[in-house]
């Protein structure tokens, strides 16, 4: 685990941060080694800057993102506040502005301008393009991969690579056995030591030298 207090990964530049200790909303959830990098603002503003329409004490929508994702510059997650509510003859956010209206000012009554579709979910080990975009309710699998400027409106399966606007699946990265095989092994929750025994195996690709390591 990495310690609480390491906030960038590389003594080199400060453009990447660790992002579980940059977070301090307790509705945004990171796991360890995840890493964001931003080279136009501070990448420690993530959660001002990145996370967008965020409104838990309204709706009670959370961001989950697993352990070793890599997020690039720019991306964005987009949640339930910024759904202009579709069930409503105009998709002006009226309860928002219940002072002007002399609406009721409680708040599920301003929820109702919006339409809620839930969390945000990230599996482990997965890579968020540049500038990609993930709407309210999506969940993402381990190992899978955003294009780079991807509007992301739909789950993706795990260890599958979806790109454009909005995303669709490019392909799988590999068959159906070998998924299941690294589903299995879930290797990001090992330890420390094992995880870097394990790093020639995970970069060459072996996964007959990585099952060994249980």
């Amino acid at each position: 685990m990495i310690p609480t207090w390491k906030i960038y990964p590389r003594s080199q530049g400060h453009s990447t941060v660790y992002l579980k200790n940059v977070i301090t909303d307790p509705m945004i959830e990171v796991g360890d080694y995840t890493i964001y990098d931003d080279f136009v603002n501070d990448p420690r503003d993530f959660q001002r800057n990145n996370v967008l329409y965020h409104y838990p004490e309204c709706n009670h929508d959370k961001l989950k993102i697993g352990k070793f994702c890599s997020i690039a510059c720019g991306a964005k997650f987009l949640f339930n506040a910024g759904n202009h509510t579709l069930n409503s003859m105009s998709t002006y956010t009226f309860p928002i502005f219940f002072e002007e209206w002399e609406l009721s000012s409680d708040v599920d009554s301003i929820a109702q301008a919006w339409d809620n579709h839930g969390d945000i979910i990230v599996g482990n080990d997965v890579w968020i393009g540049y500038e990609a975009v993930i709407m309210s309710g999506v969940k993402i699998g381990n190992g899978a991969i955003i294009g780079t400027r991807a509007v992301v409106t739909k789950d993706v399966p795990p260890y599958t690579i979806v790109g454009g606007i909005p995303a669709k699946i490019i392909r799988r990265r590999f068959d159906d056995a070998t998924i299941e095989r690294l589903e299995a092994l879930h290797w990001w929750d090992w330890d420390y030591e094992k995880i870097k025994r394990s790093i020639p195996a995970i970069q060459s690709g072996d996964l007959a030298m990585l099952e060994s390591m249980v």
